[in-house]
């Protein structure tokens, strides 16, 4: 089953987080993404009910080990994306934003090709 674009964005966004500091609770989630309580709450339930997202006894939220290999991978595509972009001209916070939106919908094939064509001609010669 496929998750959601708005799934994967709080996972990513508990991700990020996560990296930055180990307590990571809704109202920072709610802050990075600019959404309120209400949406955050309900969003982070669905996560629980699906096993990505756990809640410790002070109320940190966690990934579990699903939840966060399924964030390493939107993670590696949105960066991997956005440097692409990047590399090919685009302005940082235009090629943040595509990548942001690219990054749930490309296919695995798509993106291990970009990734293959990276590695085998760097990322400064995107175009060859």
């Amino acid at each position: 089953m496929s998750m959601q674009e708005s799934g994967e964005m709080y996972l990513e966004t508990i991700y990020v987080l996560s990296r930055q500091s180990p307590a990571v609770r809704s109202i920072d989630v709610g802050d990075h993404m600019g959404y309120s309580k209400p949406s955050v709450s309900r969003a982070i339930g669905l996560l629980k009910k699906e096993g990505l997202v756990v809640t410790d006894n002070e109320g940190y939220l966690k990934l579990t080990e699903a939840g966060e290999a399924k964030a390493r991978i939107i993670y590696e595509r949105h960066t991997v994306l956005t440097e692409l972009f990047f590399n090919l001209g685009v302005d940082r916070q235009t090629a943040e934003e595509d990548a942001c939106r690219i990054e749930h919908y490309i296919s695995e094939q798509t993106f291990e090709a970009i990734k293959s064509h990276i590695k085998r001609y760097g990322s400064n010669r995107m175009t060859e």
